[in-house]
């Protein structure tokens, strides 16, 4: 079975243009919706032509990273990482490490107050990814456009806590009628290599139809975790101090207790917490708490699958798309018929003696 060849090409992260094309090794990437994904891979360096060219493209912290499968762009993002090696043969190479666009916002901090009222929570994301681009030296090229997602938010942020950028993306999105986001990277209809902020309100959805997984089938292995360790039925957070009182004790805004209903139907009783340090208003800290009780509360299921790409169809476009799995074997001797969303995705391309494998993260649809 025929399989595209992939790619490496390392640009510079300000202006995109191209430094140079090299050849690589043992790549392997991922890409999340709800986390940074990352590259690895492996660049030999057999001469001295191929040494000069990787010391003056590879520059953790200002490189840009793009994978291409065929002609498509399936990866982009920062070159954060590289070491140089030698085996006891003599011979060099460079090993890789990169995250996606995102990684960028977390060096980034907010030096300036911002203050958004009755403003759609869209239009607080793209505020936050404008000062970040307006600054000198800080335009990497994201895109957005200019869709709103119709719920509205007040949202006061201090210099003087100095969060980082991608922080206030994550908590503004982790509330009650939040959002998800992500930068996609792919090649337009004019061939641009895009950076793209990609948001959906309440989860990214792509795709109108569900796609049919079968194991035995396309799905050759899969792994499904249940961890309860982090379950909780009851949570709390905390928010900013309360300074109004100068004559009280200095004590933290606390959300109210959200209880679920699982508690009433024989579960034991599971606390949780969390801390939004910056959060100064009590509506805003009581939809924190209540989002996080719900994402708490089914604990950590994160079922895996891995394909055979010469059986099944896996793209980055995978990402938010819908599957409906099926699976008979002994832990499911009635089969397991159910859709899930995909919301990770995992590839690591064919190399000798090695086929070209996909993995999907999954959550409930």
């Amino acid at each position: 079975m025929f399989s595209p060849s992939y790619r490496l090409l390392l640009c510079d992260l300000r202006t995109d243009q191209v430094l140079d094309a090299l050849p690589v090794q043992g790549v392997s990437f991922d890409d999340f919706i709800g986390k940074a994904g990352s590259m690895s891979a492996t660049i030999p360096v057999p001469n001295p032509s191929i040494a000069a060219r990787a010391r003056a493209a590879i520059v953790p912290g200002r490189t840009a990273v793009w994978l291409e499968r065929g002609r498509e762009i399936w990866w982009g993002g920062i070159l954060w990482t590289a070491a140089i090696s030698s085996d006891d043969r003599g011979f060099l190479s460079v090993q890789i490490q990169a995250g996606t666009w995102d990684t960028y916002l977390s060096h980034r901090l907010l030096y300036d107050s911002l203050t958004a009222t009755a403003t759609d929570q869209y239009d607080i994301v793209r505020g936050l990814l404008d000062y970040v681009q307006n600054t000198p030296g800080g335009d990497i090229g994201i895109e957005y456009s200019a869709e709103t997602s119709g719920i509205l938010r007040d949202r006061k942020y201090s210099r003087y806590d100095l969060p980082t950028v991608r922080d206030l993306l994550v908590q503004l999105g982790s509330v009650q009628g939040g959002f998800e986001w992500r930068i996609a990277s792919y090649r337009d209809a004019d061939g641009r290599r895009v950076k793209h902020l990609q948001v959906g309100t309440p989860t990214i959805r792509t795709g109108s139809t569900d796609i049919v997984l079968d194991h035995p089938g396309p799905v050759m292995t899969y792994t499904w975790p249940v961890d309860a360790t982090r379950r909780a039925n009851a949570w709390q957070s905390r928010g900013a101090t309360d300074n109004s009182n100068q004559a009280a004790d200095s004590v933290p805004r606390m959300s109210a207790l959200h209880l679920a209903e699982d508690v009433a139907e024989g579960w034991p009783r599971l606390d949780g917490s969390s801390d939004y340090t910056t959060v100064e208003e009590q509506p805003t800290l009581d939809g924190h708490a209540a989002a996080d009780l719900d994402a708490a509360q089914s604990g950590t299921v994160v079922p895996e699958v891995t394909l055979d790409m010469s059986r099944a169809p896996v793209s980055p476009a995978m990402l938010g798309a819908t599957v409906r799995l099926r699976v008979r074997d002994l832990w499911h001797p009635v089969p397991l018929d159910a859709r899930y969303r995909v919301v990770g995705l995992g590839i690591t391309p064919p190399e000798r003696g090695r086929p070209e494998s996909g993995r999907l993260y999954l959550e409930a649809a």
